[in-house]
């Protein structure tokens, strides 16, 4: 069984980086090897974006739009969806096909923009959530993209995605979705302790290091619902900065294992800055916080130690479930012992020794089960 993995994917920074047209056959071909890369560690999630760039340009590169806001003459509303299709098409292909998450509903700045055909201009609009503009600007592309994605058949696998925003534009939100378009799912990344105000979230990513329930984490797995955890600029360890001690990196799968987390999210996979070669560093946060792999498909110590991580992940599953069906508590006992060692989101002096430990222990295990 593989950690399920949500790293959120930057297709524009590939263009700009590559010297290609934003959404052209060039484009994809390049995007193709290094969206591969994320494929391979188990990718599970597919980053897509609703109008504007989601994070008011956070990033080196603004995200480029994927669907097209047209306001008509008469005043009816007319949406291209030919790029965000072909994007989500084309990452299903590569096998990523868990869930669709969709950026955002509420953007950074409260901003979205629109053609109009009446003035020939693009139009930039503040609508915040709860207010009436909010409703009449949203409600016709929520109904609209419900029937869109089911006519795709991906409608069961999309939700509205939002992250680290205010609990007063979260309910706006989730009050005009559960109004408006209750079939779409909704996933939400808090840094905030908000998630118990949302317990029937599709896909809820908690901050590492913020407290959670173990009881509540149960009960949501218990009803199928998703939960995960998420590294970011905000936590010092354990993360995959540059300057990261590497084994941080094999360290978060079984922090996943120990607390029970369904999966892991991480920022970015691919936001690069300007000279991602040369300088890993971007505005006030730490270097390497925007990315993991390089320009042309290059791998990084961070992204192997992460493989070497989720391949722990994956053997750990298979030696308990051999280890259940011979009836050995006592060595299903050990393993756990040193997996929760490993629940740890704040660096002590032996979690390296630790860590090497609990490594050695799954392969000795493992060995003993195949002789």
């Amino acid at each position: 069984m593989d950690l399920p993995l949500d790293q959120w994917q930057h297709p524009s920074a590939v263009a700009r980086v590559e010297g290609l047209e934003m959404w052209s056959e060039e484009h994809f071909k390049a995007l193709k090897p290094q969206m591969q890369m994320l494929a391979d560690v188990g990718q599970k999630v597919i980053t897509a974006t609703l109008n504007k760039d989601p994070w008011n340009v956070q990033t080196f590169d603004p995200y480029a739009d994927m669907i097209i806001w047209t306001k008509q003459k008469d005043g009816s509303w007319k949406y291209d969806y030919s790029v965000f299709d072909k994007w989500v098409q084309f990452m299903l292909d590569l096998g990523v096909n868990k869930m669709i998450n969709c950026y955002s509903i509420i953007p950074w700045n409260n901003e979205i923009h629109y053609n109009d055909e009446t003035s020939g201009e693009l139009v930039n609009v503040e609508a915040k959530p709860g207010t009436p503009i909010f409703e009449q600007l949203w409600t016709p592309f929520l109904e609209d993209f419900v029937e869109h994605l089911r006519g795709k058949g991906w409608l069961e696998k999309t939700n509205i995605a939002i992250d680290e925003r205010t609990r007063e534009e979260v309910d706006g939100a989730l009050t005009l979705l559960q109004k408006v378009s209750p079939e779409l799912g909704v996933s939400y990344a808090d840094n905030q302790r908000t998630y118990r105000r949302y317990p029937n979230s599709d896909d809820v990513s908690i901050a590492m290091g913020h407290p959670f329930s173990e009881e509540d984490l149960k009960d949501r797995q218990s009803r199928g619902l998703n939960t995960t955890f998420y590294i970011y600029c905000g936590n010092a360890f354990p993360n995959q900065f540059t300057f990261s001690d590497p084994a941080e990196s094999v360290l978060v799968a079984w922090f996943a294992e120990a607390a029970n987390f369904d999966g892991m999210l991480r920022w970015a996979f691919n936001s690069w800055v300007e000279n991602p070669l040369l300088d890993s560093r971007f505005r006030t946060w730490p270097a390497g916080d925007t990315y993991i792999v390089y320009p042309n498909a290059r791998s990084s110590i961070r992204y192997e130690r992460l493989l070497e991580g989720l391949q722990d992940y994956a053997k750990i599953q298979v030696v308990k479930r051999a280890l259940e069906n011979k009836g050995d508590q006592a060595n299903l006992d050990r393993l756990e012992t040193a997996i929760q060692k490993l629940k740890i989101t704040k660096p002590n002096q032996t979690w390296n020794q630790d860590l090497n430990d609990a490594k050695g222990l799954l392969n000795e295990l493992s060995v003993q089960l195949v002789q």
